[in-house]
Formats: C-alpha cells, sequence, structure tokens
C-alpha cells in the first residue's frame, strides 16, 4: 500500500489473505519437495512425482493470481515467467523442476512481502486533536454546540488549554496561544485584541474570546487534514525494482523458449529454458538486499515503513526540512542570563528557577532546567501564583518575585534597554526577574541549533543529496540566519501547512524528493514528498503516520546514516539483479542448446539463486565510511567532555559579564569582576581544555585519520591558554598598580570579548565534529 492510505481505508480482508497465502505455499511446497525427496530416496518414484507435482500444481493459482493483479495494474510482471515455467513442467512432467520453481517463487515472494510491508497512513491524531464543539456566547449565556453549527460572526468562548475550535479573531483580552500544530514554533505568542487566529492552536492562557471568521470546514485546521487526504492520494505507488527490467528480459526469454522449440522440436528445451530462466534472482535479490537494508537501517534508530521508502532514499537528490525540532532542538534553552548593576547572573537564574519549579510553561521547565544543568541549589517557594500570559509570583527567601513579563512604567534604565537589545538581536524570549517589584534581571531564551545538525547536512550531500532547503513557518530573520549557518541552499519562511505543501510538490517535479519534519503541521507535507520522515522521537503521532521513514531517536543525524545505508542497499540489489541476470541468461543460452535438461536446470538455477542472496546480504554489514567507529573508550570520553560544555555554560557568560563590566570604567566592581572571571578560567575552564588536549584528542585520532585531524583544534586550546594568561597578567599589573589602571581597560576588554567569542566558536565546533560521533 502506497501514501493512498490516507485517502481509503486498508483492505483489511485482501492483506490478511495475502499475508496468510504466500507463508503457506511457502510452507506447502517445502514439505512436498522435502516429502517427495523423501519417497524417491526410498525408491518410490511415483509416489516423489506425484507429491512433486501436487506440490507445482498448488503454486500455480496463487501465481496466476499474481500476474493478473499486476496485469491490472498495468505491469507485465516478471511473474509470468514463472507461471509458463510451472505450467511447462506439468506438462512435460518435469515434476522436480516444478516444484523447486514453485519453491522458489514462494520464497520469493514470501522476502518481498517482507520487505514491502504496508502500514496504515491514518489521520488518527489529527481527528483526535480536531474538537468536536464549541462554547457558543449569546445573550443567554455560554452553550456547547456541535462544531457544524458554529457558522461565521458568532461570538465563541476559548478557555485555558482548549484547542481553538474555527479561524476567527480575538475580542477582549488578549490572547497567549501554542501555535506549535500549524507553524512548528515551540514558543508561544501573545494575539491582542484583532488579531487574526487560526483553528487547531491551543490556547497556552487563561479563557478569551473568538470571534469566528469562517466555518468548520473553511477553517485552517480542517484544510490541514484535507491537505495531506491529497498529498497522500497524488503520491505515485513504489514499482517493484525486479519489474524494471521486465520489460526486456520478459520477452527475451519467451523468444529464446520459442526459438529452442521450434529448431529442436523439443518442448523439454523449451521448458528448461524458462526453468533456468525463472526470474529468481529479479525475485530474491532484489527483496533480500532491500530487507537487509532495513534491518542495519533499523539498528540505527531509523524505522521504515517498507522498502520502496529505502529504494527512494536511495535514489532522492533533494531534502526539504522543517526548522523546529528538527534543525533545532524543539524546546526553548536559556542562551544567557543578564543581571542588573550589584546582581550576580547565577543567583538571577537561581531565583527564577526556584520560583518557576512548579510552572508547567514551556519556559519555566527550560529556567528550571538550565539551573540543574548548573548544579544550583534552588529554593522552596511559597504563596505562588500564576497568570496566563505574564508568569508567576511568589516569595523566595522571604522575598516577593516575579518570573515572566515586566512593564516597567516610564524609561527603562540602560541595563534593561541592553536586554530589549540582546533579545532583538538574538530572537530571543525574555523572561524577566522582578525582586519586591523591581527588575534585578533577566533570562533570554531560544530554541538552539542541533548540535549533529551541519555534519548530518555534510553526511547527507555526501550520501548523494544535491539540494538542501529549509521550510518552516517562522520569521524570515532568524530563519535566513539558522540558513547561513548551516549552508542551506535555499530557506523558505514564513510558510503555512498548503505553503509547504507547494513547495515540497515543486521540488518533485525536479527529482526524487526527501521532507523531514516532526509536527502536526508538517503531516501534509509529508505526505506530499517522495519520502516523508518523522521526527518519531519527541514529534507528533500524525507525523509519523503520514511518513515513510520514522526516526525512534532524537537525532537527525540517523537520516544521514540511513542514506549511506540505503545508497548502499540499493546499489547491491542492483548488482544482484543485473549479476543472477547474466548467469540466468547463460544457463538460458547452454538449456537452448540441450545442455541442461529441466531438473538440473533447476538446480542450476537454485546455486544462482544462492550466489546473489549471498551477494544481496551484504547489505547487513557496516558501511564504515558512514560513519567512523569509535572504540568505547573513546564514546565515553565523548560523553564526558559533553557534559563538561554544559556545565561551563557559565563560565562564558562570567567571562563576558567581566567584560561588560569594564564599559563602566576602571573601579573595584569591574576588577572584581575580572578577578571572578580569571578564577573560574584557572578552576574549570583551562583544566577542561588540558584534559581534552592530552586524553580526548589523542583517543579520536585513530578514528578520524591521524593526530592532524585534531591539529586546528588543539590551535584554539593555544589561543585559549595565551589569552587566558594574558587576563593574568592585567590582573598582576592590576594588584600592583592598586587596582585597573585606564589603559589597560581597551586591551583587557578585547581580550574578554575575544576570549567568550573564541571558546563559543571552539564549543560549537567540538559539539559539531567531535560529539555528535556518540551514539
Amino acid at each position: 500500500m502506497n501514501r493512498s492510505a490516507l485517502t481509503t481505508p486498508l483492505r483489511s480482508s485482501t492483506g490478511a489473505v495475502a499475508s496468510r497465502l504466500e507463508p503457506a505455499l511457502l510452507t506447502v511446497t517445502a514439505a512436498a519437495l522435502t516429502a517427495g525427496g523423501a519417497a524417491w530416496l526410498t525408491g518410490d518414484e511415483g509416489l516423489a512425482d506425484l507429491l512433486w507435482g501436487l506440490g507445482t500444481l498448488l503454486a500455480v493459482p496463487p501465481a496466476v493470481g499474481w500476474v493478473v493483479a499486476a496485469l491490472r495494474r498495468g505491469q507485465a510482471g516478471v511473474d509470468l515467467i514463472a507461471v509458463l515455467a510451472l505450467g511447462g513442467t506439468l506438462a512435460v512432467h518435469e515434476y522436480l523442476a516444478g516444484v523447486l520453481i514453485a519453491l522458489m517463487l514462494a520464497t520469493g515472494r514470501t522476502l518481498e512481502a517482507a520487505a514491502r510491508r504496508r502500514a496504515s497512513h491514518d489521520l488518527s491524531a489529527l481527528l483526535e486533536h480536531a474538537p468536536r464543539s464549541a462554547r457558543r456566547r449569546t445573550a443567554t449565556g455560554v452553550s456547547t454546540v456541535p462544531l457544524s453549527e458554529v457558522a461565521t460572526g458568532d461570538l465563541l468562548v476559548v478557555g485555558p488549554g482548549e484547542v481553538v475550535p474555527v479561524d476567527g479573531r480575538v475580542e477582549g483580552a488578549e490572547a497567549e496561544l501554542d501555535e506549535s500544530v500549524l507553524t512548528g514554533e515551540s514558543l508561544s505568542v501573545e494575539r491582542p485584541t484583532g488579531d487574526a487566529v487560526r483553528s487547531g492552536v491551543v490556547n497556552a492562557g487563561g479563557a478569551f474570546e473568538l470571534r469566528a471568521t469562517a466555518t468548520e470546514q473553511d477553517s485552517t485546521y480542517a484544510g490541514i487534514v484535507r491537505l495531506a487526504r491529497q498529498a497522500g492520494a497524488g503520491s505515485a505507488p513504489v514499482v517493484r525494482l525486479a519489474d524494471r527490467y521486465a520489460a526486456w528480459f520478459l520477452p527475451l526469454t519467451l523468444a529464446a523458449a520459442g526459438t529452442a522449440w521450434l529448431l529442436s522440436g523439443s518442448a523439454v528445451r523449451a521448458v528448461a529454458v524458462l526453468v533456468v530462466a525463472t526470474p529468481c534472482p529479479l525475485l530474491l535479490a532484489a527483496p533480500v538486499a532491500i530487507v537487509s537494508g532495513l534491518s542495519r537501517a533499523s539498528r540505527l534508530g531509523v524505522v521504515m515503513r517498507d522498502g520502496g521508502a529505502l529504494e527512494n532514499l536511495g535514489r532522492a537528490r533533494t531534502l526539504l526540512l522543517d526548522k523546529t525540532g528538527t534543525l533545532t532542538r524543539g524546546r526553548p534553552r536559556v542562551v544567557d542570563v543578564l543581571a542588573a548593576p550589584g546582581w550576580q547572573s547565577t543567583e538571577v537564574l537561581r531565583l527564577a528557577a526556584s520560583l518557576d519549579q512548579y510552572s508547567p510553561h514551556v519556559l519555566a521547565e527550560a529556567i528550571v532546567g538550565s539551573a540543574h544543568e548548573r548544579k544550583l541549589v534552588l529554593s522552596v517557594p511559597s504563596d505562588v501564583t500564576e497568570e496566563p500570559g505574564r508568569g508567576a509570583s511568589g516569595i523566595v527567601d522571604g522575598h516577593r518575585l516575579s518570573v515572566g513579563r515586566f512593564d516597567v512604567p516610564g524609561a527603562r534604565p540602560p541595563w534593561a534597554r541592553a536586554v530589549d537589545n540582546r533579545a532583538l538581536l538574538d530572537g530571543a524570549a525574555v523572561a524577566w526577574l522582578a525582586v519586591e517589584g523591581c527588575p534585578v534581571g533577566a533570562v533570554l531564551l531560544r530554541d538552539p541549533l542541533r548540535h549533529d545538525a551541519a555534519r548530518t547536512l555534510r553526511h547527507l550531500r555526501t550520501a548523494g543529496i544535491e539540494r538542501l532547503l529549509m521550510l518552516t513557518g517562522d520569521r524570515a530573520e532568524p530563519a535566513r540566519e539558522v540558513g547561513a549557518i548551516l549552508g542551506l541552499d535555499d530557506v523558505r519562511a514564513g510558510l503555512d501547512p498548503a505553503g509547504k505543501v507547494a513547495v515540497v510538490q515543486a521540488e518533485r517535479a525536479r527529482a526524487v524528493t526527501v521532507m523531514v519534519g516532526d509536527g502536526v503541521n508538517d503531516a501534509p507535507a509529508l505526505a506530499a514528498a517522495d519520502i516523508g520522515v518523522a521526527m518519531g522521537a519527541r514529534g507528533s503521532t500524525a507525523s509519523s503516520e503520514a511518513a515513510d521513514i520514522v526516526l525512534t531517536a532524537d537525532r537527525v543525524d540517523r537520516l544521514a546514516d540511513a542514506a549511506f545505508v540505503a545508497v548502499r542497499a540499493r546499489r547491491i540489489a542492483v548488482q544482484s539483479a543485473l549479476g543472477g541476470m547474466a548467469m540466468s541468461l547463460a544457463a538460458m543460452a547452454a538449456a537452448a542448446f540441450g545442455l541442461l535438461a529441466p531438473a538440473l536446470g533447476a538446480l542450476l538455477q537454485e546455486a544462482i539463486d544462492v550466489a546473489v542472496i549471498l551477494n544481496a546480504l551484504r547489505a547487513l554489514r557496516v558501511d564504515r565510511t558512514a560513519r567512523p567507529a569509535l572504540t568505547p573508550a573513546a564514546e565515553e570520553l565523548i560523553h564526558r567532555f559533553a557534559s563538561e560544555h554544559d556545565d561551563l555554560q557559565d563560565v562564558l557568560e562570567t567571562v563576558r559579564g567581566a567584560a561588560d563590566h569594564l564599559s563602566d570604567g576602571p573601579g573595584p566592581q569591574a576588577l572584581a569582576a575580572v578577578e571572578g572571571a580569571h578564577r573560574l578560567l584557572t578552576d574549570r575552564l583551562l583544566p577542561h581544555e588540558y584534559a581534552e588536549e592530552h586524553e580526548l584528542y589523542p583517543a579520536l585520532a585513530p578514528t578520524l585519520g591521524g593526530p592532524e585531524s585534531t591539529a586546528t583544534m588543539s590551535r584554539a586550546h593555544t589561543e585559549i591558554e595565551r589569552l587566558s594568561r594574558r587576563i593574568a597578567t592585567h590582573l598582576r599589573l592590576a594588584h600592583a598598580e592598586g587596582g585597573l589602571s585606564p589603559g589597560q581597560l581597551d586591551d583587557l576588554r578585547c581580550c574578554l570579548y575575544g576570549l567568550h567569542t573564541v571558546l563559543r566558536l571552539h564549543f560549537t565546533q567540538e559539539e559539531e565534529n567531535y560529539f555528535s560521533l556518540a551514539q
């Protein structure tokens, strides 16, 4: 079944019969061959022929059914040769040859069925998410009505956590919405009065009123379901690899058999030609290679719906990726903590996390998680309240705190304006911390890139992908920044589900296209692509069901590994099929000249089958070129240093904060900030860099091709150490002079900002090039 399963129910009865028929036929033919062999060994040749003939006869009806089914689809399948060979062996009483052909045919069909198992691409998740009713406000109050009764202009009430039932506009209080179901963006957005709201999004704040601007059928979410159905129906079924060669192999076989009969006058020769031409290399080699590829991919956490998905992935030349959850982590993370004068960033984060411990908000979870990563000791809050859309407030350590939005009356202080500027430049959300009503700090949050994203895209290009595009519902500015960092060929921002489908269809006209996504909003685009890939570890059920490939691990680099597996498996499948056909052609020539009897030809054909199957099983082996093989010790070191990178984020922030303090002049606070940064450098950062240089890099060098592969990263270590020594020299001069001098400020500031930049780049390079190698 292809992706048209999105529009039609499973033909369960037919599928169930087929799933039972092929294994049953394999069992019967194997039993007939074995029992007949036993009878022949005991000298009862009549019984042996009877059993072999019965096994051959039982294979004829299903074989004819398969041929008829193929002809109805407009495919002149190579199974027709097997049917003719079965009939020929019965006609000339070559029963052993017949049962051997029946066994080969049953084996091929069973293997092919295993390689191309179909799964239902239903829309259960989409339908479960869709609301069935709405709360309509009238002059007499609020009543619940079926969604089909909602008309344009009705005033609806949407409660906290409810799905917006139809497209409309916000009335009254502003709405805080989780629009990830449509845009994929994990951050909630605020819609003021009069703003348009699309159906399918979730109310992440307090109750609000919505003026309906469309009916159920005309609303956005209903359109998503229709788009997925239309895209699925328009996707062509994958043609079996063997049938691509049938166009010339089938008539060639019939011509050779007919010519042998005409020239020799012997029907046995014609049957012998058909027997050795029975296309088991085509029926077996390709499915075995594909099944082997599927098995290998599954070990990598890549589940494919059928062999057609693997085959198409091996031919793909264009890759389209959603941004959120695919190229980015899909959840906001703390990227910086800024403090007001007199406050420390670690204390700002600790207090904010203490208050947010009991909040289910996605930003609160990120703040608390960041505090735990930095091993901060959180206090127990009391009298905690949370106002949807504004944040939480409560008492921590005897002080009244609030975290979230903070509207300062009048002009903001300089440090707060700097926070606003940083948030704008970085495309980050801001959670303000206020103590006793006074803002003292801010936490900046953003959905960061995956560490493995750049490496994955490079590997995909190596695997044959020629064009990489990103599709996102996000704003153009952050989308273009991601595209520039990753070296994408094109970026399409501000797309709704219909826009994504349109881009996918346009790219499909150029080349075999892969679409990767993780949300319900991606399901139509996944179904429209030649190969849809869903991030199944945390993605929506709907995107997984609309996809051909599901990544069970939350790692997009697995797709690059799967692409290598697909290319290799497809190449081996073609090699096996063509090699088997070449040997079959040689055997056909021998049979046409009377050098092979049908039974001997059947045995020879079995030998050819074994050869091509053994070759096809090479697809199970690991391709070392796809991913370097790490030793267990090296992988353990990678995990250790990756964890240390997370722990050292506060060191980077302190270094930058010290440089910022120098802008206020060479006072005691500036000197204290530089001293604090230097202590962290000496106690934590430099030992980490030394351990990387002397433990991690030597462990990685054999895998990466020698010490030269890590030379540039070692050079970064040298620069980090040089800048740290320079900062230490400035501190010695300051202590000798009784404080920082104005002449030191420029160079010291350059050292601190430069060190911060080098460290960020160095950490990113290590995470991308080395840490992404770990499983």
